[in-house]
């Protein structure tokens, strides 16, 4: 079993508090010990609060010093290819080589800010494999054929910089497991349990094989620590809300999901190392973002020792 890592969602970007805490998260984040730092891209255009990741993370990029810097994902299909190469190449030299490149189908097709894109809502996943092909070209500056509506163009972007680890977001598809297989680092599953993700990471060791390649499994799960009466009161909202939006039942998000004392959270991860998970990025849901990122600091403690009984 390999020592599991883990990530938080930078609290601030959707609307649960003020964006200009989103510094001040990142450096708790990185002080109390976490691997990474990560940014998912909510906005749907609709009135609901949300920050643009590329923007955020480039205000935690400034404030930290050590932590991976996750964009955990981006809707491929709704950013221009060179435009997104050229933001991740920037923020690669800005933040020292830290960013991980999530990239995903976009789970917002049909909301008003994907309209106002004119971003396509069919052929989603074809264009996600599109931009595999061409960004890493990109990012590390070589003279890259972009197609466009008016034909191919030849870019090339400078300065080089390292092309960031991808990081595939989805389900357990196949069509996803084999992407990932071909291009992706790691898979980037959401909400699933730990025989749910572990029965997806030997599909896609048999997929990678095929292609000579070992990606890592890292996973997001959303959370809500501590014992309180409020804290077992929001993390019945949390689950009551993620079920409708994963179409899971409350039984199913019980075991999709991480609620509890550190200690029953540990055990928890450690299930999930078990299942073959190298890393798990932790959404928060609480009410209180410095508490839970404290009491999520006490659980990364506890993994090892978890994790032994489970051997």
């Amino acid at each position: 079993m390999s020592t599991l890592k883990i990530g938080i969602g930078l609290p601030g970007t959707d609307g649960r508090s003020h964006g200009g805490r989103v510094a001040e998260a990142a450096r708790w984040i990185e002080d109390a010990g976490f691997d990474a730092l990560s940014v998912s891209e909510v906005l749907t255009g609709d009135g609901s609060p949300a920050l643009e990741p590329v923007v955020t993370l480039a205000t935690a990029a400034a404030v930290t010093r050590r932590v991976h810097l996750d964009f955990g994902v981006l809707a491929a299909a709704a950013r221009p290819a060179a435009m997104l190469a050229a933001q991740v190449q920037t923020l690669q030299h800005l933040s020292g080589g830290r960013v991980r490149l999530g990239l995903g189908i976009g789970g917002f097709a049909t909301s008003p800010f994907w309209t106002a894109l004119d971003a396509p809502t069919t052929g989603r996943g074809r264009a996600l494999d599109a931009l595999l092909e061409v960004l890493p070209g990109l990012i590390s500056g070589t003279p890259t054929t972009v197609p466009t509506a008016s034909g191919p163009t030849e870019v090339t972007l400078a300065p080089a910089a390292p092309v960031p680890p991808i990081l595939i977001g989805g389900s357990d598809h196949e069509a996803v497991l084999r992407r990932t297989a071909r291009y992706g680092d790691a898979w980037l599953p959401f909400a699933m349990s730990p025989e749910h993700v572990g029965a997806g990471a030997a599909r896609l060791r048999e997929l990678a094989g095929e292609y000579g390649r070992t990606p890592e499994v890292h996973i997001g799960l959303h959370a809500v620590l501590g014992d309180r009466p409020a804290d077992r009161a929001a993390a019945a909202r949390m689950r009551e809300s993620l079920g409708g939006f994963y179409g899971m039942s409350a039984e199913e998000m019980v075991g999709a999901t991480l609620a509890g004392r550190p200690d029953q959270v540990a055990e928890r991860l450690a299930e999930y190392a078990a299942a073959g998970v190298d890393e798990v990025g932790i959404g928060l849901n609480g009410d209180d973002d410095e508490r839970q990122i404290e009491l999520a600091a006490e659980a990364l403690e506890l993994i090892p020792t978890r994790a032994a009984a489970l051997r």
